[in-house]
């Protein structure tokens, strides 16, 4: 899973998000990056307007009319860059982008980077069927070294099967920009479908990462609500890793807990044999973690 700031020409990446507010800070920061780099930017948005688009760049800082009368950055209906025909032609859109790419070269930019919203694929357009053929097909074009791509797909309405052949077409995905990363530790801020706040926590927690998984712990008890702590993507945790969970679960105020998602079946016996999963305050989400 590579973190946004680490795109660069050369990548052909997908977002599976599951609320709107991951969307818009992989989307801004992937556009801003690109601006900052003297690239060309242009985002294809699933919305009939780009107003959406541009109020996030605004926000961010960004003088959205100046880059757009310099030809740097095009936000346009997805309708206008998938759809020009009326039907999506994996053919036409492979030319379309070559185009794109030597376009911006000629005129001077460094490069040319792209996002789109591929919700429009699921209303029935013609053609809509050969998008994983397109997936595929596409990377040898992104491979060459001047263009970089990030696909995006909402996990709120793709179909789980449709989704899983859809990111598989690309060669990685990508994700906010980590809150932390300590050795092999990782920890990722991300949202659930309701967006609310998740860590996500990869690699390994021990001796040498305790302090590091302690501050990101006491950086979400510093933010409102729950604290919520996706774990599927952890490869060990030491048992002083998990007393700093349930003691950070237990420091927590009354009408408040810390909710561990995906934790892994072995770990979650760890935690009821020795009787953690009754300390106040923390919830062992046992439906998600086995899914």
């Amino acid at each position: 899973m590579r973190q946004v700031k680490d795109v660069r020409l050369g990548d052909h990446l997908c977002l599976a998000f599951t609320h709107e507010a991951e969307q818009r800070e992989v989307s801004v920061t992937f556009v801003t990056a690109g601006l900052a780099r003297g690239e060309r930017v242009l985002y294809l948005t699933d919305d009939p307007t780009p107003d959406r688009v541009r109020h996030w760049l605004e926000e961010a800082g960004v003088d959205v009319a100046a880059v757009t009368a310099a030809g740097q950055l095009g936000v346009r209906p997805a309708r206008e860059g998938y759809l020009v025909s009326g039907r999506f032609d994996p053919d036409a859109m492979i030319t379309a982008l070559r185009g794109e790419v030597a376009g911006s070269l000629a005129a001077g930019f460094s490069g040319f980077r792209i996002s789109g919203e591929m919700g429009w694929a699921l209303r029935g357009v013609a053609g809509a069927e050969r998008l994983e053929e397109y997936e595929r097909r596409i990377t040898a074009l992104f491979h060459e070294g001047m263009s970089a791509a990030i696909c995006q797909y909402d996990t709120r309405v793709f179909p789980p099967d449709r989704l899983d052949a859809l990111t598989g077409c690309h060669p990685e995905q990508v994700q906010m920009n980590a809150l932390l990363q300590d050795g092999p530790l990782r920890v990722t801020p991300a949202f659930d479908s309701e967006g609310r706040p998740v860590l996500r926590v990869s690699g390994a927690i021990d001796r040498d990462t305790a302090a590091a998984w302690d501050a990101a712990l006491q950086s979400a008890v510093g933010e409102d609500g729950d604290v919520r702590v996706d774990m599927g993507g952890l490869e060990f945790i030491d048992v002083a890793g998990l007393r700093v969970l349930v003691r950070t679960a237990a420091a927590l105020p009354d009408g408040r807990c810390l909710r561990v998602l995906r934790l892994a079946p072995a770990l979650d016996k760890v935690i009821r044999m020795v009787g953690w999963d009754r300390t106040s305050g923390l919830v062992i989400d046992s439906e998600v973690a086995s899914a």
